[in-house]
């Protein structure tokens, strides 16, 4: 039985996952996870890590954030609590879309996840306070591998649907783009 709908987004490999969760009265049963479901739509690697956030104020941005090689990684991220704006960014190379970022609202109430290939940044908005996120990583995290994208860079162009009330001393830190392709 097939537990997931998958959704083609604008960008090739970034999909959406639209989870089917069954319940009755006593409330419902989700999956998550899938390797055998999810191997159709590229996850072919185990998963790596699980993080679980916590992003406590509303309008609070997280990310933009990406592993480079040799230790790129793919993404299925869900929200567990709340709602968040969830954006991917495309830096692929040989990519028509390169630059393109496509967003979802993700939440606890809509069973959507966001399957994000290697060689996207990633981050969200939270849309509500109190957001919990799950995030399965195909890769471990290595710091000398760890880049980022400047949140609010005109050049990317990325429309939040709300104004900013917290960001990281690190996120602010990553650099604008330098314009060049």
């Amino acid at each position: 039985m097939k537990r997931f709908a998958v959704i083609d987004t604008p960008i090739a490999g970034l999909k959406v996952i639209q989870r089917q969760p069954i319940g009755d009265d006593r409330g419902f049963l989700c999956r998550l996870f899938c390797s055998e479901e999810l191997a159709g739509v590229g996850w072919q690697k185990p998963i790596a890590q699980i993080n679980h956030t916590l992003t406590a104020k509303q309008g609070t941005i997280r990310g933009l954030h990406f592993q480079i090689a040799p230790h790129p990684e793919k993404k299925l991220v869900s929200c567990l609590k709340g709602r968040v704006w969830d954006v991917a960014i495309d830096l692929r190379d040989d990519s028509p879309t390169r630059y393109h970022w496509h967003a979802e609202e993700l939440s606890a109430d809509n069973h959507k996840a966001m399957l994000i290939p290697e060689g996207f940044a990633h981050g969200f908005q939270s849309l509500d306070d109190g957001c919990e996120l799950l995030y399965c990583h195909s890769a471990h995290f290595h710091p000398e591998s760890e880049r980022g994208l400047r949140f609010d860079d005109p050049w990317l162009g990325i429309a939040w649907p709300l104004p900013l009330s917290e960001i990281s001393d690190r996120d602010l830190k990553h650099p604008y783009h330098d314009g060049k392709e």
